[in-house]
This record gives C-alpha cells, structure tokens and sequence, in this order.
C-alpha cells in the first residue's frame, strides 16, 4: 500500500500543518515558478481546513487509556503522513462549489482513516517492522491488535461518513474498500510466484491505492454540483494520481534508503513481489527472474544479494521507466482537469500532482 509520510513533516498538535508549504517546495524543485507563486496565496485557502481535519485525527488518536486496539491505532496517527486524501476530498468539495459545507471535513477525515487502516493490515500481512519511520504497530502491541486497530478505523471511518447522510457516498466507500481487499488478496495470492504481469500489477494498484484517491475527490465533489462528465473527469484524475503515488514508491523503494522512505527498505524483493521497476527490468532481463526465484527460494536472500539485485534492477533502466510511467499517469491526470472549472482548485491539485511524482524521499 502506498504511503506518504515521506512529502512533508507536521508541526505540533494545534498548529497549521505546513502541508502547503510543501507542495510549494516540490513545484519550486520542479521548476514551476509561476505555479510556486500561486501555491503561496493557498496556503490560507486550505489552512484551517487542514488544522480542523488534524484536530479531528487527533481525537481519534487521543486514546491513552483506551483498548489495545485503540492504543495500536493512535500509535500509527500520531506518526503523521501528508494526508494528501484528505487533500483530495477538500479539492474535491472545491470543484464543486461545496467548500463551506461541515461534511467535506468528515469524509476527508474518513479517507484518512480507511488508508491508516490498510497501513496497519499491510503491516501485518507483509511482516513490516517500519512505517513512517518508527517502529510498526504490529512491533509493539502485535499483530492481533494491529488488525483490530485497523478494523476500529475502518469503523470510524465508515460511520462518519455515514453521518454525512450521503447514502451513495457511503455505498461508494465500500464499494472502494471491497476492491481495496480483493487486490490485497491477489497480492497475496501472486505472493512469490514472480509472474511478469502488467496487468496484473496495475489490477494491484488500482484496487489498494488508486481507488481511494478517487473515492476522496468524488466524495468531496458529491456534496456540490458537477456534470456527469466533471464527475467522470474526477474519477479518472484520482486514479491517474493513485497510480503515479504508488510508481513513485515503487521507485524510492530502490532509489533511496530505510530512513528516508520510511519502510522497510527492499521489502518486496525479499517477498518475490514484482513491482514497476522489477517487472520491466525482468523484461529487459530474462535472468534476473531465475536470480530472484533461486534466491527467494532458499530463505531470505542477504543484504549484499539484495544490493546486487537492486543494482541489476537499476542498471536495466527500470527505474527510470517507473518515474517515466508515473509522469505519463500524471499527464493523464492534468487532462482530466482541463474539464473542470479553472482557479485555484485546479491549480493546487496540478500542485498535488508535481509535488507526487517529484518528491526524492
């Protein structure tokens, strides 16, 4: 599941998150001046937005004397991401002239907690030791809790959502967190098979990560009023964004190192997992597969076999590929926007956009 907690850091409890202040970073890496100047005037326009969502989050952590599960699940929001869903519900609402309405920060919340409880279920699943940083939930309190924990957020979740008393937006959220499931059980599934199927890793991807940025920006835009073909245009711009999101990480995941990405480091190697970046390298490399079979097969392959596969993997050119992939997603995603109404909606979602597919950490 992709994970963002390497875009930005918080600052503590009570005070604006500089989540603004990052996306004004990355464009200015990327060399978009005037889109750097624009994103200096939004920082107001998302603040107190953003600090009402943070403050809510809060709450759902502020769990001290509360149940295991409750106490795994505060562990891993307190460890802040980017909350670039929440984004996408808040941007969503925007487009569609729905800003001032209390339920946008509701279902922008909810989002955040579906993805801290898939966090917490991947934890598990894959036998991850680091998110965000820190110790994994499953570390500390076990694995037993950690899955609890994510079933109390996903609880929470669905419940606010509920409230809202959007009845097809709620039935749009399971219909995203049924996908959600059925891709994390063909990952699993495919676990180890070291099968080179693009279609099946974009299957992957779309149902774990893709599908909730494109539940965020059409629940956002539900609450306000859009044409069948601005919803369409949202729909389609949320999952290019989720695509790009998780080929970046793909990326990182052999680009950079444990603390920066804040993940275990090679995870999916040592799993036999085939992400972007492997798969297109086993392409250009018809050995590299038998490597990687003959490795995973005998126990869990050294650091220094790790390195030399990661080596191989890059000196193929796939790597490159991934970030060129992800760009061509983000191209995708700007075109679905040119359907929607221009200002600064628009302009911080082209934000959102640069400042995934640039970020180096």
């Amino acid at each position: 599941m992709s994970d963002d907690s390497s875009l930005s850091t918080f600052v503590p409890r009570g005070a604006p998150p500089r989540t603004m202040g990052s996306l004004r970073a990355a464009t200015h890496r990327a060399g978009m001046d005037r889109l750097t100047s624009r994103l200096d005037e939004l920082k107001e326009w998302l603040a107190s937005d953003l600090v009402a969502i943070e403050r809510d989050l809060d709450a759902v952590s502020d769990v001290d004397e509360g149940n295991l599960a409750e106490r795994a699940a505060s562990h891993l929001l307190g460890q802040r991401g980017k909350r670039i869903r929440p984004i996408c519900a808040l941007l969503g609402a925007r487009f569609a002239g729905a800003g001032e309405d209390l339920r946008v920060r509701q279902l922008a919340v909810a989002s955040e907690l579906v993805h801290a409880a898939t966090l917490l279920h991947d934890d598990v699943i894959d036998d991850g030791d680091e998110r965000r940083g820190a110790p994994a939930a499953r570390v500390i309190f076990g694995n037993s809790a950690s899955i609890l924990a994510g079933d109390f957020l996903l609880i929470e979740a669905l419940q606010r959502v509920q409230k809202t008393g959007q009845a097809q937006t709620l039935t749009a959220l399971l219909g995203t967190i049924s996908e959600m499931v059925a891709a994390e059980a063909l990952q699993l599934e495919r676990r180890g098979t070291l099968d080179a199927s693009r279609d099946a890793y974009l299957e992957i991807v779309d149902g774990k990560t893709a599908s909730l940025f494109r539940w965020a920006l059409c629940a956002g835009a539900a609450l306000g009023r859009l044409t069948d073909g601005q919803r369409d245009a949202l729909a389609t711009a949320g999952m290019a964004l989720g695509r790009a999101f998780q080929l970046i990480d793909d990326a990182l995941d052999l680009e950079g190192d444990a603390g920066s990405v804040g993940k275990d480091l090679f995870a999916d190697l040592e799993q036999g997992k085939l992400t972007w970046p492997t798969l297109i390298a086993a392409e250009r490399d018809p050995l590299l597969l038998s490597r990687m079979r003959e490795l995973t097969q005998r126990g869990k392959p050294s650091e220094a076999e790790l390195h030399a596969l990661r080596e191989r993997i890059r000196n193929s050119g796939g790597v490159e590929a991934t970030r060129q992939f992800a760009e061509e997603q983000a191209t995708i995603a700007r075109n679905a926007l040119a359907l929607l109404p221009p200002g600064i909606a628009r302009d911080t979602f082209d934000a959102v956009i640069t400042a995934a597919i640039h970020r180096r950490a």
